[in-house]
């Protein structure tokens, strides 16, 4: 999508929420969506998220799903009781069918799995719904989106490889072997 076409698109409320924790990223695409016509509030919380969406409802936001305080979720429930119209999306590093599901059953508009950069984020922003977005220009590797899942899971058993090869029903040493591997590209 290009720049000119989105400052077009945008319309009168230019107000955009960004909430995540990972402060390098949430600066870096604060300055992005500032030079596509956004007037960004940035938050690295669920709370400073939540607060902000109370007392000034974006028309837009992009909220990522995991955050050290909570669930992004809570900010897009907190969004969409203030501002019906409001256009979001989630962001996340676990893509999952069941989350993406949760979030777009509680308001969002659409759900991006990291690294997203702010073109697919403000392409997702500016969609009408009625056409279906173009396929990402780098999506992740088979081997990355196993390696993820994998990491995920692994994560949520609080790194205990016996019970995450358990869950994901794999031999334990192979997924030592795996877990001992650099990430796929």
């Amino acid at each position: 999508m290009s720049q000119e076409r989105s400052l077009t698109d945008i319309g009168p409320d230019k107000s955009l929420l960004l909430v995540d924790d990972d402060e390098p990223f949430l600066r870096r695409l604060e300055r992005a969506m500032e030079k596509r016509g956004f007037e960004v509030e940035a938050a690295l919380s669920v709370a400073a998220g939540k607060a902000i969406a109370t007392a000034r409802p974006p028309a837009y936001a992009v909220v990522d799903l995991r955050l050290e305080d909570g669930n992004g979720l809570d900010v897009v429930e907190t969004l969409r009781a203030k501002r019906p119209d409001a256009r979001i999306v989630v962001l996340t590093g676990y893509g999952a069918i069941a989350t993406a599901v949760a979030a777009v059953k509680i308001g969002a508009t659409d759900y991006l799995s990291k690294p997203a950069d702010a073109n697919d984020i403000t392409a997702a922003l500016l969609a009408d719904g009625e056409e279906m977005p173009p396929p990402p220009e780098n999506p992740m590797s088979a081997d990355r989106v196993r390696w993820e899942h994998i990491q995920r899971v692994y994560e949520l058993c609080d790194r205990n490889v016996s019970e995450t090869a358990r869950r994901l029903n794999m031999h334990r040493r192979t997924l030592q072997r795996i877990l001992a591997k650099r990430s796929p590209r």
